[in-house]
């Protein structure tokens, strides 16, 4: 076992919920990352809360688009598919990991795991990407946020001249004061209050593209695939990127992390719950989007339902809501893909013996998360088109984390036989995928080139 892997040793846990002894005997030469960030505390309400959070988020008002470039049929069917195999990926990784616990081993952290199978590379690696993924989700939700913030503010004040990246800053503060809680169990009920303004900004805009797609003003219902054969082409590929990275985690052991041993079952609980919320969302406003908008579905829906270029097709007070919906939510999800991130500095930098709430532990905590803070907004603020780069991240990234890895883990842990059809249709997914997140990248890069000529340092982008 490589030596800088650090892991809680649990005696091997009882099946019954009620024994409550390995919690006790949990942590053993455990940091300062998994005991003070990870906090082991949670139920599988809480995990669904989480998990809610890191994957239902405003990233699904791009579903229209991606079934513009698909069409009805593999737009549907490339939907069902990517829910069912993420549903199923991040089951088998919690399977993994349970059975790790009942071994006498709980891992705590993705690069944890990634060492005990695939060595000291398996740790470095899977650290960094995600590292990678969750500093471009934070980015991401700043430059997102700040758009909601103008747009809500220039609807009531349409001669204002703010720049965006001054909204930028104003979320990058509302996130300097909430990343100072301790801990992801700290965050439960605010991402409570995300899955509920999940689905409420995912009622207005399903509410209102069937209000646009049903009014006089409504374009005409066109639903062919536009474009040259090359540029269909390409927007396959970016279609099916979009759908894999909306339905992407990548944080699924650190969730797991937050539950109260043993987690037998409370993981899959918690799946069940955003699978509910995922569901019910992704499909109604991916499905609303396009049949109101067909071939003319911008790359963001509510684009469509408040065009810059002429008069809204629904009433301002819902385009309002829904933005606020979003901009709420948007700081849970900051705040969840923060928690890796905060669970290395403090891994690094505590001293567990001195209490989680020392002034010995307090300084650098509070140093440290409004460092990474402060510098996710400039770079938000900076680089307002990051979306683009976002692309490439999420298809080189969220791919591996997501799609590859908890089917190979799930072969070194049970190994199951070639003879068997488990064994072939986890191997049809890690190709099936590899490949998607490889066409993926070639895609978002060929838009980076294309969109290159609009870059502007602190843009003032809509």
């Amino acid at each position: 076992m490589n030596g800088h892997v650090s892991y809680s040793v649990l005696q091997p846990a009882s099946e019954e919920e009620g024994n409550t002894q390995p919690a006790q005997n949990a942590l053993k030469d455990v940091d300062g990352g998994a005991l003070f960030v990870l906090e082991s505390k949670g139920n599988w309400q809480h995990a669904g809360f989480h998990l809610t959070t890191s994957i239902a988020t405003p990233a699904m008002l791009t579903l229209p688009f991606a079934l513009r470039e698909l069409g009805w049929f593999a737009g549907i069917l490339a939907l069902t598919l990517c829910a069912g195999v993420s549903f199923y990926a991040y089951t088998i990784i919690s399977q993994v990991l349970e059975h790790s616990e009942r071994r006498g081993h709980r891992f705590l952290r993705f690069r944890d795991l990634g060492a005990y199978i695939l060595g000291p590379w398996g740790y470095y690696t899977i650290g960094a990407i995600q590292i990678v993924v969750c500093l471009g989700c934070v980015i991401g939700s700043c430059i997102i946020g700040g758009q909601s913030m103008k747009l809500i503010y220039g609807i009531y004040d349409p001669d204002c001249t703010r720049p965006l990246s001054e909204y930028i800053g104003f979320f990058g503060v509302i996130m300097l004061l909430l990343a100072q809680l301790p801990s992801f169990h700290s965050l439960r009920y605010i991402n409570l209050a995300s899955l509920i303004f999940c689905l409420g900004f995912a009622l207005c805009v399903v509410g209102g593209c069937i209000y646009a797609g049903s009014s006089s003003q409504a374009p005409p219902k066109d639903y062919s695939v536009p474009g040259t054969p090359v540029s269909k082409l390409f927007g396959v590929f970016e279609s099916l990127a979009i759908i894999t990275t909306a339905f992407g985690n990548g944080i699924i052991p650190e969730i797991q992390a937050t539950l109260a041993p043993p987690v037998a079952n409370k993981m899959f609980k918690g799946l069940l719950v955003c699978y509910a919320v995922v569901m019910s969302t992704f499909f109604s406003v991916a499905i609303s989007g396009y049949w109101a908008f067909g071939n003319q579905a911008a790359g963001y829906v509510l684009t469509n339902l408040a065009p810059k270029d002429g008069p809204a097709l629904v009433p301002s007070w819902l385009i309002v809501l829904a933005n606020t919906f979003i901009l709420a939510q948007l700081i849970a999800v900051a705040l969840v893909y923060s928690q890796p991130t905060f669970e290395i500095f403090e891994g690094r930098s505590s001293d567990v013996k001195q209490g989680k709430y020392s002034m010995r532990n307090l300084v650098p905590r509070f140093i440290l998360r409004s460092s990474y803070v402060v510098f996710a907004t400039f770079v938000s603020a900076a680089l307002p088109f990051f979306g683009d780069i976002n692309g490439v991240l999420g298809a080189f990234c969220f791919t591996p984390l997501d799609f590859v890895l908890p089917f190979l883990f799930y072969s070194a842990t049970f190994g199951p036989s070639r003879h068997t059809s488990r064994f072939w249709i986890h191997w049809g997914i890690i190709v099936l995928f590899t490949l998607i997140g490889f066409l993926g990248c070639i895609s978002s890069i060929r838009q980076i080139v294309l969109d290159a000529k609009y870059f502007k340092w602190f843009a003032d982008l809509q």
